[in-house]
């Protein structure tokens, strides 16, 4: 197997929510794609967050790509400058309130979608968690926080009713683990 040849490559779309770049690519067998689009992304990080009293952590919010609401772990995208442990910190503070005075242990570092998309999301594991402050949301932000039991969760899987890939995922690893 071989890599790609990119030959050309241009920017479509650049914004502060992430690229839409076109390259033009031969392929190994000489075949050439005009017309190959790829989404630019910062790295995310998100966590499953178990309270004090083991229960789970999740946030409700409308997501327009699939133009429905999705319940599932808190997360977004880490500042400039900031390690992927403070950045799922201040984010779950954020989103949620809740904080923890555990580090938080990451879970596995994962290719979003790299047919398509550069990013990783980097999934964490927040126990002991507290609510300690209410959200802080930023202006594009419509949070509901809902606090259930690990075995709710466990349910809302089996029933098809949590279908966020990653909340699922981080579920299953941390399950597997034995850290829930």
């Amino acid at each position: 197997m071989k890599t790609w040849k990119t030959l050309d490559s241009e920017y479509i779309v650049q914004s502060p929510f992430g690229n839409v770049r076109r390259d033009k690519c031969e392929l190994p067998n000489g075949n050439i794609i005009d017309d190959f689009y790829v989404n630019e992304y910062s790295d995310w990080v998100n966590a499953i967050v178990i309270t004090k009293e083991k229960k789970v952590v999740l946030v409700k919010q409308y997501r327009q790509g699939a133009k429905d609401f999705f319940t599932e772990i808190p997360g977004g995208m880490i500042e400039e400058g900031e390690t992927y442990e403070a950045g799922i910190l201040r984010e779950v503070q954020e989103e949620t309130g809740f904080t923890s005075d555990d580090p938080p242990v990451l879970l596995g570092e994962f290719m979003v979608n790299p047919a398509e998309q550069n990013n990783k999301v980097h999934t964490f594991l927040i126990s002991n968690a507290y609510l300690g402050f209410h959200q802080h949301l930023d202006e594009n932000e419509d949070i509901e926080i809902e606090v259930i039991d690990l075995e709710m969760m466990k349910k809302r899987i089996e029933q098809g009713k949590l279908t966020q890939l990653f909340t699922v995922t981080a579920y299953s690893i941390a399950v597997a683990r034995g850290l829930v």
